[in-house]
């Protein structure tokens, strides 16, 4: 099975291109973090309103980062990805076996934790429905004081 991670590589600018996103539905959610973030390095969940999201909602994903140690719970989870993946609001990545370290997508959020940086992941569909070939996400980091990433905010579309 083929996986890709890429991070979400800077333009001229210093800004990350959603270009690069496969997604119409990641574009626009990379999109609007980049619009809420400003010219900080990422922003703050208060920054992100649900108002402003309504027809990606179903795609998107919240999770809290405990540190120390270093643990990631679902707090939200869109319908479209509960409906074709797992729905596990309220779970630690840890207590999942296929999602614990060091499964690729626990991986992927640490390294969103330590760079500071989106990160997308582009995975073949294995999950319940045949419907899709390809899973891609973006990760993007939340920081209530602009240092200590507290929260992933993460797109989810199946292609």
């Amino acid at each position: 099975m083929q996986y890709q991670t890429r991070p979400v590589i800077p333009d001229r600018d210093g800004y990350a291109s959603p270009e690069l996103l496969i997604s119409p539905v990641n574009r626009t959610v990379f999109a609007y973090w980049q619009r809420v973030r400003g010219a900080r390095s990422m922003p703050a969940r208060a920054d992100i309103d649900p108002a402003d999201l309504v027809a990606v909602l179903p795609h998107l994903i919240l999770l809290d980062v405990q540190r120390e140690p270093l643990d990631f719970r679902y707090r939200l989870i869109g319908s479209l990805v509960a409906d074709y993946s797992a729905e596990h609001t309220g779970k630690w990545m840890s207590s999942i076996p296929h999602q614990a370290p060091p499964s690729r997508i626990w991986s992927a959020c640490q390294t969103v934790v330590e760079t500071g940086e989106p990160m997308s992941t582009d995975v073949p569909n294995v999950g319940k429905l045949r419907d899709f070939k390809r899973i891609e996400d973006i990760m993007m980091p939340l920081s209530e004081d602009g240092r200590t990433i507290n929260m992933l905010f993460v797109a989810v579309d199946f292609l």
